[in-house]
């Protein structure tokens, strides 16, 4: 069984290295328990202190606090995958985003065939990006009260809509294809060789524009298509009073304290054994 390797590093930031611990543990169990068993993808989702640390062999997601021109999934010079974070204080957010989507197509290039939501258009390539769709705040959740993102299943390509079909780990998506408030969807057209996109960025419906012929400049697919959205939401610095961030915060503080005295009591119970046994 092939089993990829993320590291999460910070650079240029001052996030501690105890929080990066506590979001990794996060993205290694949404990773095990939620998104394996649907996309039969396993990983091990590892924290480091800095970019030397990281062995080779590791796909890094970096978090910075200087994003300007590289945030988001990239590939380095020999091809292998790497992604830019910003640094914030809902960053976790992005991180399972990037995380989940470089698990799902690790080099940026991955297409799976569909009808298009274009009415006419006939069958086209969807470019795999399985946060995208859900992206949006409103329909993240929480793992170890850490803020994570959402995803497909590979059943969002369906064909027609079935009554029982998981189309999203949350549930918010109802239907194949179907593009929630404030996500996207990206495709192509063989025919007339151009993409094209559906949004919900705005207005009471999402809607669909075409991107052209792609100049790919030996980038992958995803990268392009993200250069070309600058709508989406920053989603590392979200506002202090979002209800999904002040939510997290609050059920950490509580898990903490929690934690805490599970801690205390424990290391007052190998004490008592410390002393039965030197007795």
């Amino acid at each position: 069984m092939l089993i990829r390797q993320v590291a999460i590093v910070p650079d240029d930031t001052d996030i501690e290295m105890a929080e990066i611990l506590r979001v990794t543990s996060a993205l290694q169990k949404q990773v095990t328990r939620d998104f394996a068993p649907i996309w039969e993808v396993h990983a091990t989702v590892d924290g480091f202190a800095s970019l030397e640390q990281v062995p080779l062999g590791y796909w890094p997601v970096t978090i910075m606090r200087d994003v300007e021109g590289a945030a988001g999934f990239h590939t380095d010079k020999n091809g292998q995958p790497f992604a830019v974070v910003e640094a914030g204080d809902s960053w976790s957010l992005t991180a399972s985003h990037e995380v989940l989507e470089m698990l799902a197509d690790p080099f940026g290039n991955r297409l799976i065939a569909g009808p298009s939501p274009k009415p006419g258009q006939g069958r086209v390539e969807f470019l795999v990006e399985v946060c995208d769709p859900p992206e949006d705040t409103d329909f993240a959740y929480t793992v170890n009260d850490v803020l994570v993102s959402d995803f497909y299943t590979p059943r969002y390509f369906d064909p027609v809509r079935n009554d029982g079909v998981r189309y999203s780990f949350s549930n918010a998506i109802s239907e194949p294809r179907q593009v929630l408030r404030g996500g996207y969807l990206s495709w192509h057209d063989s025919v007339s060789d151009h993409w094209f996109q559906q949004t919900f960025f705005g207005g009471a419906e999402p809607r669909t524009r075409d991107l052209g012929v792609l100049a790919r400049e030996d980038r992958s697919l995803r990268e392009i298509i993200d250069e070309l959205t600058p709508e989406t939401k920053r989603l590392s610095t979200l506002q202090p009073e979002t209800p999904q961030l002040t939510g997290a915060i609050t059920a950490a503080a509580s898990s903490g304290r929690a934690s805490t005295a599970r801690a205390e009591s424990l290391r007052a119970h190998i004490a008592a054994v410390k002393r039965r046994r030197s007795g």
